[in-house]
């Protein structure tokens, strides 16, 4: 019985296996990214503003992060977990396009997801 506590620590401590995200999630994904670098809007990062191909390659990184870690199987989820806000300072990130108000990111990647799903 002594053996359980470890036993059971053991599997706490384990890595859990990476799974990239399902076929359909990583295609909507992409399709966001690929909006995000393509509108000519900035992304703003802990009080810098970004081009939307910087903000694609940030994104990116972060999602290979979370896939790592198991965190993120939807769209939906990758954009709360790593595109709403810093991870290191829990800042929202922002978009702005053109003349227009700043959006908080997690809103504006949740319109374009509705507009991805309608197509």
């Amino acid at each position: 019985m002594r053996a359980w506590p470890a036993l059971c620590l053991a599997l706490a401590l384990a890595p859990a296996h990476a799974a990239p995200l399902p076929a359909p999630a990583r295609a909507e994904v992409a399709a966001l990214l690929d909006r995000l670098q393509a509108s000519g809007c900035q992304f703003n990062r802990n009080g810098t503003w970004h081009s939307g191909a910087e903000a694609k390659a940030h994104l990116q990184r972060k999602l290979e992060h979370l896939e790592k870690k198991d965190l993120v199987h939807n769209a939906e989820q990758f954009i709360e977990l790593g595109a709403a806000a810093s991870s290191t300072s829990g800042k929202p990130y922002l978009v702005r396009c053109g003349a227009a108000a700043a959006l908080e990111s997690k809103a504006w990647l949740g319109a374009e997801l509705k507009a991805i799903r309608a197509r």
